[in-house]
């Protein structure tokens, strides 16, 4: 379902997507959500970057040479499939991601989204993973 909008609304849901609008004045937060409260300032992170929609952060178990989150400041989305009905913030967390790179790694990378329970997501908080240095695949079974 992807409901058109013609009047002016925060957050429109449909069963389980969120879909973000233009004149959003405040992101939607989850208290339980451990991404809401490194945004928040609750949680101490290694900030790498922040724009005013998007946040990067080095990961606490890294996976590699690089590892870094990039994610959303708002709640609004789960995982990259509800994140697709946003093609600007989807768009601007790959801009921030491959700009990681560049300065990390000299711009080669992988950008990993886990979507799902059986993917790997353990925060389902729509984030994604930017790694960069050896990623032989021998290397990442």
């Amino acid at each position: 379902m992807n409901p058109r909008v013609t009047e002016k609304a925060h957050i429109i849901r449909s069963e389980r997507i969120a879909f973000r609008l233009e004149d959003m004045s405040e992101p939607i937060v989850d208290e339980n959500c451990v991404f809401c409260a490194i945004v928040a300032g609750k949680i101490p992170a290694t900030v790498v970057a922040r724009t005013d929609d998007v946040i990067a952060f080095e990961d606490i178990h890294p996976q590699a040479e690089v590892h870094v989150v990039v994610t959303p400041t708002t709640h609004a989305f789960r995982n990259v499939t509800e994140l697709a009905s946003d093609p600007k913030l989807l768009a601007e967390m790959v801009t921030v991601s491959s700009q990681i790179a560049h300065d990390r790694a000299g711009g080669q990378f992988r950008l990993i989204f886990n979507t799902g329970e059986r993917a790997g997501q353990t925060v389902f908080h729509v984030h994604a993973h930017v790694l960069a240095g050896d990623l032989s695949e021998s290397r990442l079974a």
